[in-house]
């Protein structure tokens, strides 16, 4: 709801303008409130496999994962980007830097702390010490002077910006700078001097919702079995060895049909967050996250069941308004 309301108020021009920004050169925004934690030790890499969906062993310093923690009925506690800190020199990683939502921070905090138990291994909270800035649009490398970082999700390496040091990370929209939290404002002013253009979370979201990527706390949340989200791709490695929640994870993925897919909606008209979504008389799902593109107009991600296919048309909410569903991604790329 929150997020519909901030769109709703935004002024068109101006979300016409940072949604460009995002497209067409590079946005900024300040994501530093996002969870942050670090592992340290000789067990690190092996007691953290042991609890995430994706492969960890062969992580080499300077690659990254996204994966996800769960129950042990598999339903989703969070998910997390885990990048490996160290040199070639050095091997194996010296460090876990790990990047989650706010909300889900304590649940991966509480996890560490109980599962950790045995293992050599060190829990270091780094949300407060962190700035995170986060350049959005295909400009976003030469803006942060990292073209030569190599073009795969998650990779990432040391550099300065003006004389300040961060740590620059490839996302699927650009390249993200985790820095001394002390020198978040220093080199946000940076990147503006290089041409990066501030933009507000609602383009943010905006753009997110374009390309069909979940976020926990709208589709994602602790009902969700990360293949119902379209996840296993990205997340999940059917190859590694155990984890909590990989029984019902491995049987769905072989054995099974997920009842609920990741889907977009076309709306006729704006719709807020939780808003019930009906196929003829039966609820089907409820909205996730929704904005109104300066692209596609009014658009939703919802986790739907599978009878609600592609091209079917839903009820949403109360007020006769409707909503189509799509294929994701809204736009590709």
């Amino acid at each position: 709801m929150a997020i519909l309301e901030t769109v709703a108020s935004t002024d068109t021009h101006t979300l016409q303008a940072e949604h460009d920004a995002l497209s067409r050169g590079c946005g900024l925004l300040d994501r530093s409130e996002r969870g942050k934690l670090a592992l340290t030790g000789a067990g690190a890499v092996e007691f953290l496999n042991g609890q995430v969906t994706n492969e960890l062993a062969t992580l080499q310093p300077g690659e990254g994962r996204y994966a996800a923690f769960l129950t042990h009925k598999g339903k989703m506690l969070g998910d997390l980007r885990i990048l490996a800190v160290g040199s070639e020199a050095q091997g194996a990683p010296t460090e876990l830097l790990l990047d989650t939502e706010r909300s889900t921070l304590q649940a991966l905090f509480d996890m560490i702390r109980r599962f950790k138990v045995g293992y050599d291994v060190e829990l270091h909270k780094r949300t407060l010490e962190c700035g995170l800035l986060s350049l959005i649009g295909p400009d976003a490398a030469a803006v942060a002077g990292v073209e030569e970082l190599p073009a795969s999700e998650h990779a990432h390496t040391e550099t300065a910006i003006d004389g300040i040091a961060a740590r620059a990370v490839r996302t699927d929209v650009g390249v993200d700078l985790i820095c001394e939290a002390a020198d978040t404002e220093q080199l946000a002013a940076a990147l503006r001097e290089r041409g990066a253009a501030d933009v507000s979370e609602e383009a943010a979201e905006c753009l997110r919702l374009e390309r069909g990527r979940p976020r926990y706390g709208f589709e994602l949340d602790d009902s969700v079995i990360p293949q119902e989200a379209g996840l296993n791709e990205r997340a999940v490695s059917f190859t590694k060895g155990c984890y909590v929640g990989q029984e019902t994870v491995a049987r769905l993925f072989y054995k099974g049909k997920p009842n609920r897919h990741l889907r977009g909606l076309r709306l006729s008209g704006p719709a807020a967050t939780g808003e019930t979504l009906r196929l003829g008389e039966r609820e089907v799902g409820r909205i996730g996250s929704s904005a109104i593109s300066p692209a596609f107009g009014p658009i939703a991600l919802a986790l739907v069941r599978r009878e609600a296919e592609p091209g079917s048309v839903l009820e949403v909410g109360e007020d006769g308004a409707s909503a189509e569903v799509l294929q994701l991604p809204f736009a590709a790329g």
